[in-house]
């Protein structure tokens, strides 16, 4: 068996925001999220769609669903690292918030709006791989302003291995990380949703077309990750031939001090021996006393 990867756009969106597959996504959110009271249905909002080559640039990488209370979802997978994408997350899930409400409409209707990015990169400096970020008041530690959280998933902090496995929720996890790698259907992986969802990644259930457009896109990824590696490795050399150049410098520098000063040493020596007194050499060398004492 051979699995694509669910990190691309196509297959996370095929995976996760399939109308016809909706139990996915429910036990995904429902396993990922401290929801006060489970998901039991979804509409989603941006559903899967067969794509066409032409239009790999509109491909969309995140799902938008709502649950039967009108509670709104956003889950993004980024891979690529972003220098304000948590910025971004927190506009985004403002902006679906405020889009609720029409003209003249009461705040009551307001629904809460639940943020889960999904990160194939390091964004906070805990050690653990999911974190929940909500609206606290600071003095009391009250969770009062509720209608707003941000969830995240770093997979580069997710390190068990497939005996290790335990949640549900790890095993989601495992099946965004390791599909690639995998050659079978892990043998945890029991839930149906679970197993419904390797199914769905597994190479032989794709069209012709959908593979073409899953293999630009990884190519994509691909250039886009060569690029920051290049990028990188450009700013490394660059700041080395920088430092190199300041070094070069101050040693010039350096260099040129070492010899004027060794040149005033022999003037001042010349001097004593022609007999001059210490001050007069000083005011003609610029050397102090102790130095030209210690000349002698």
């Amino acid at each position: 068996m051979k699995f694509v990867d669910p990190k691309t756009d196509i297959a996370f969106k095929k995976i996760f925001g399939n109308d016809a597959h909706k139990s996915i996504l429910i036990e995904f959110l429902n396993e990922m999220l401290e929801l006060n009271y489970p998901i039991e249905s979804v509409d989603i909002l941006n559903s899967y769609q067969p794509p066409k080559f032409e239009g790999l640039k509109n491909t969309s990488l995140d799902v938008k669903a709502k649950d039967s209370s009108e509670r709104e979802f956003i889950v993004e997978m980024q891979v690529a690292k972003e220098a304000w994408f948590l910025q971004r997350a927190m506009f985004y899930s403002s902006k679906a918030y405020s889009q609720q409400l029409s003209i003249g409409e009461n705040y009551h209707k307001l629904k809460p709006v639940i943020f889960l990015g999904i990160l194939n990169f390091d964004a906070f400096k805990t050690k653990s791989h999911f974190s929940r970020h909500l609206i606290i008041n600071k003095e009391t530690n009250e969770h009062d302003l509720q209608d707003l959280e941000w969830n995240f998933i770093e997979l580069k902090k997710f390190k068990k291995t497939e005996s290790e496995l335990q949640t549900v929720a790890e095993k989601w996890i495992y099946f965004i990380q390791q599909a690639t790698s995998l050659d079978h259907i892990p043998e945890n992986a029991n839930t149906p949703a679970l197993k419904l969802a390797y199914n769905i990644a597994e190479q032989h259930q794709w069209t012709t077309e959908e593979l073409a457009v899953y293999d630009a896109q990884e190519m994509e990824i691909h250039r886009s990750q060569n690029v920051i590696e290049t990028a990188r490795i450009d700013g490394l050399a660059a700041g080395l031939a920088e430092g190199l150049a300041e070094g070069l410098a101050e040693g010039r520098t350096e260099g040129l001090a070492e010899g004027e000063l060794k040149a005033k040493h022999a003037i001042a020596k010349g001097m004593l021996v022609e007999g001059l007194n210490t001050e007069i050499i000083a005011k003609l060398t610029g050397l102090t006393p102790t130095e030209i004492k210690n000349l002698c």
